[in-house]
């Protein structure tokens, strides 16, 4: 690892967001941010905070929170709107450094840079709605309805696969219900996060409201999940994390959000459109290297068309092009560290273990300019029967593992055998098979005809089973995780009425 300059340093220097400063990290520690395309390239250098910073910020949110929640909501969109239109003048600069410090392609940041666009324009028209119910009172000259109210300080830990998207997902509905934020990112990319901190700064939202913290997951992430101070804590991450931060909220009786993982499958019947079944498989098996909680990891072919199909996959898969993101002819770029592409390495020993064949990948890339980086194979496994660990566990990484099945009742089941259950897809020309796979598929998103990976912030985001705990990101349906509903009754009879008593 090379060592920079002080004038080096002293342009990459991040720092925590709190009460609407820019400071280090009470013990004075930081950590770098490297490029896994070239990892001796420093991104930045952030501070590494602990539970002093963590109470500082909670501390600032919670003195922000009454004059927040007391602006209008159609105000806190307005403010989302403005932030919406600034990230988009931003959009080439954040992806390029987004690219730099995640190592997936140009085209892809430049999405995910979108996304939380998208998700600025879509929660910012939420704020003329934050719609309740009004319903009629069964007794006379009596009002029923329910509203929407604030919790308090929301905790956001978010991932480093998607530094810009997830924690708009998360931000921007939580600001818009009226609540206040403790931010606390990836300590492998930080610098998006951080990005998004100047913009909401330069934006006029108070200080207070949004606060961001750097840090590792147990000296930052726990005392965020354990504070007394926070009502809600929101994750996105793997599902043994989750289940201890879920633990700790129950614990505490304390609402918690978590989207975990995945173990995604694409069917391929017979009738299918083959071709753009490849680019889908393709897309969705190899896209951000894999490092997606929807990508695809399995792949369920009819028997029919298994040969030939895994035939056309492996020859394309074999002539992907690996490199630094930053390349627009690169179609593949690094997984995130050397931790990463140790772990998806002995994933794939296992698969071979096994008794799975090897068709294609497998191994790290570290020819030429790639030795600079954390590359590893697009990796395809035949020969793979539903028990395998392959076929069962996430491996989050540029692996697929391809099942053959008879028929579309068996692809069902095969898919729904997991303890997974986010995305799925069907690649079929029969609209009664894919209205079957709608209705019977496991999974809290399926494609027809598309990819498993794609999602759109206006509908709900989420999965079932051990991929989460019930609830769903994007849409309207987030406004749930960050409010309340509070019942109101106004009785303009003059008299006592006792609801069923008088009845």
């Amino acid at each position: 690892m090379t060592t920079t300059t002080p004038e080096t340093r002293a342009k990459t220097e991040y720092r925590n967001w709190i009460g609407g400063r820019w400071v280090p990290a009470a013990s004075g520690r930081t950590f770098q941010d490297l490029n896994p395309a070239r990892h001796d390239e420093i991104v930045g250098v952030f501070p590494q905070s602990g539970a002093d910073d963590v109470d500082r910020a909670v501390e600032a949110a919670a003195k922000a929170f009454d004059s927040w929640r007391l602006t209008p909501a159609p105000r806190r969109g307005e403010l989302l709107l403005q932030i919406g239109l600034r990230l988009r003048e931003r959009k080439e600069e954040i992806a390029r450094l987004m690219t730099r410090e995640m190592g997936k392609i140009l085209t892809e940041t430049r999405g995910d840079v979108q996304e939380g666009i998208d998700t600025a324009f879509y929660m910012s028209g939420e704020g003329r709605r934050l719609y309740g119910d009004t319903t009629p009172s069964e007794l006379p000259n009596k009002l029923a309805l329910s509203v929407r109210q604030p919790i308090g300080v929301c905790g956001l830990i978010t991932p480093w696969n998607f530094p810009l998207a997830i924690p708009t997902w998360k931000l921007f509905p939580a600001l818009l219900c009226g609540n206040t934020v403790v931010l606390k990112p990836a300590s492998d990319t930080p610098a998006s996060v951080a990005e998004l901190g100047r913009v909401i700064e330069e934006c006029g939202v108070p200080p207070g409201v949004v606060n961001i913290v750097h840090g590792s997951g147990k000296e930052a992430g726990t005392p965020l999940v354990e504070h007394p101070g926070v009502r809600v804590i929101s994750f996105t991450g793997s599902t043994e994390v989750g289940k201890m931060i879920g633990g700790a909220c129950g614990q505490r009786l304390k609402r918690c959000s978590l989207e975990l993982g995945g173990k995604n499958a694409q069917i391929v019947m017979q009738d299918g459109d083959l071709d753009l079944a490849l680019e889908g498989a393709l897309w969705g098996a190899f896209g951000t290297a894999g490092q997606r909680c929807t990508a695809t990891s399995r792949l369920i072919l009819d028997r029919p068309i298994a040969q030939r199909f895994t035939e056309m996959l492996v020859e394309r898969a074999r002539k992907l092009r690996l490199g630094d993101g930053l390349d627009e002819s690169v179609e593949v770029g690094p997984v995130i560290n050397e931790a990463a592409r140790k772990r998806i390495h002995s994933e794939v020993e296992v698969g071979q273990r096994e008794g799975a064949r090897l068709l294609t990948g497998g191994e790290p890339a570290t020819e030429g300019a790639l030795a600079r980086g954390w590359f590893y194979r697009p990796t395809i496994f035949g020969g793979v029967t539903p028990d395998m660990h392959i076929a069962q566990e996430e491996i989050f990484g540029p692996v697929l593992a391809i099942l053959v099945v008879d028929g579309l009742e068996e692809a069902i089941q095969v898919l729904n055998g997991t303890r997974y259950g986010l995305s799925s897809s069907i690649y079929t020309r029969d609209v009664n098979a894919a209205m079957r796979a709608i209705r019977d598929l496991e999974a809290g998103i399926t494609y027809v005809n598309g990819p498993t990976i794609g999602a759109e912030v206006h509908l709900p985001f989420g999965g079932v089973k051990e991929t989460g705990n019930g609830h769903r990101e994007a849409s309207h349906t987030v406004l749930d995780i960050f409010s309340e509903w509070k019942a109101v009754y106004v009785d303009y009879s003059g008299k006592l009425q006792r609801a069923q008593i008088d009845r």
